[in-house]
């Protein structure tokens, strides 16, 4: 039996959580491209203090791919506020997490509106970035099709028909190749003339990561009902004909991330969905099936960003009286999965002057994974409960070392002072001799879900 408090608390989440409490039938309907940008410019009209609306470029059909951003300092990067994405429609014709991420920022302004706590505690303290359609183009050969008629591939790639989703560069296979040698294992050198061989969407999107030092992101996408995280390209051959699981050096955080969104999802952590079955509702990408070329691997071997694949409906373009239901079970979900940016560790690095040292390496032992400072000297570390040895070392600086236990709660604060390393006179020393990006062979391109 629940106690009296516990009934309170019960209350107050259904009667206080959300002060939204219905929207009208009209809202739920979907949003063609002109639709969604009156959609994100309506929400800046209506919350003009919290918000900004961007552009990270254009599409090949020359559409805006428009972010809207949330904060308490809209357009500055405050330190230690990390930065949180969602990307949703990179498949045209899977548009709920288009549809879902339009009702979010919509829901975001009203309960900060309404003085939820909850929202204006996360919009104080976060710098949320939400890109509704990163294939603007596809979703409108999808869109032609409508819901009732339309394909399984109709629509998913560009106007080039290019799927996005295999198109970043491949990392996963100079990374497999480092573990192996010892090399490096974060931030990998991107191929000469990467930018030739990506589409335009695909080019914005690595800008914007470069742009912007994320932590934490997911991209929704359709055609399945489960959290997939990385890797999603398997490190072996398949044995025996079946897939292989490929971890990263941080697959317990991302199992929690998964299981977070599974388990606050009204359905997702049952497991069976749409014929498959998917224990607690998270899986391993690659042993699902191995992609290559996706962006979720690239955000973690790239930069300092950990992302998930949100496989959010059976229905790639589901009807629009199906749409009420889907943010029901969604809403929830999407907001706890952001708030799991504030776990874990973060803090500043210092020279002996207290100036901030940007691009310093943080290492925690035991993590073969490396993360780096941003360009105010701040870093945001995912680390699930426990005790921790981190260390900061720099170019031309004394590394330092400390030990940090991690709680379940907020993320602990730990900051560096670093001293200048002696100097060293009449060394030869030779430079470091970097190892050919290796290009594994890429497999017949697999288009399930994602």
């Amino acid at each position: 039996m629940l106690s009296r408090s516990s009934l309170l608390w019960s209350g107050a989440l259904l009667l206080g959580l959300w002060a939204q409490q219905a929207w009208a039938a009209d809202d739920f309907q979907h949003h063609g491209y002109e639709e969604m940008v009156r959609a994100l410019f309506s929400v800046q009209s209506q919350c003009p203090y919290i918000t900004r609306i961007y552009s990270i470029g254009r599409s090949v059909e020359g559409r805006h791919l428009y972010v809207l951003e949330f904060s308490d300092n809209p357009g500055i990067h405050e330190a230690l506020e990390p930065e949180f994405k969602y990307v949703g429609n990179m498949h045209g014709n899977e548009v709920l997490g288009r549809e879902l991420l339009i009702y979010l920022c919509k829901f975001l302004c009203e309960e900060y509106i309404a003085g939820n706590q909850r929202i204006t505690s996360l919009i104080h303290n976060t710098r949320i970035h939400i890109l509704p359609s990163m294939n603007p183009d596809g979703y409108e050969v999808a869109a032609r099709q409508g819901p009732e008629f339309n394909g399984y591939l109709v629509g998913r790639g560009n106007s080039r028909d290019v799927d996005l989703n295999r198109n970043f560069p491949d990392l996963n296979g100079l990374m497999y190749y480092y573990e192996k040698n010892n090399g490096k294992n974060h931030h990998l050198p991107l191929p000469d003339k990467w930018e030739l061989q990506v589409e335009p969407e695909t080019l914005a999107v690595i800008k914007w990561m470069q742009n912007y030092n994320f932590v934490l992101s997911a991209n929704l996408h359709g055609g399945a009902v489960v959290a997939n995280y990385p890797f999603d390209k398997s490190r072996e051959a398949r044995i025996r004909g079946k897939p292989t699981y490929s971890a990263t050096p941080d697959d317990k955080i991302f199992k929690k991330l998964a299981k977070v969104y599974s388990y606050a999802h009204s359905w997702m952590h049952k497991g069976w969905n749409c014929g498959d079955y998917f224990e607690e509702g998270i899986t391993n990408g690659a042993n699902w099936y191995s992609l290559s070329k996706g962006m979720q691997d690239f955000n973690y071997l790239y930069t300092n960003c950990f992302e998930i694949t949100l496989e959010l409906s059976c229905d790639k373009f589901p009807p629009a009286s199906a749409l009420d239901r889907e943010w029901l079970a969604n809403r929830e979900a999407l907001v706890s999965y952001l708030e799991q940016v504030h776990h874990g560790i973060k803090g500043m690095v210092y020279d002996e002057n207290n100036n901030p040292v940007s691009n310093a390496e943080i290492s925690v032992a035991g993590v073969n994974h490396d993360i780096t400072t941003g360009a105010d000297g701040d870093y945001f570390r995912l680390l699930l409960p426990g005790t921790y040895t981190v260390t900061a070392s720099a170019p031309g600086y004394q590394p330092s070392t400390s030990t940090v236990t991690v709680g379940p709660a907020e993320a602990i604060q730990l900051h560096f002072y670093l001293k200048p390393a002696p100097k060293v006179s009449n060394l030869n020393v030779r430079g470091h001799q970097g190892k050919k990006n290796l290009t594994a062979k890429v497999p017949p391109a697999n288009l399930g879900p994602r």
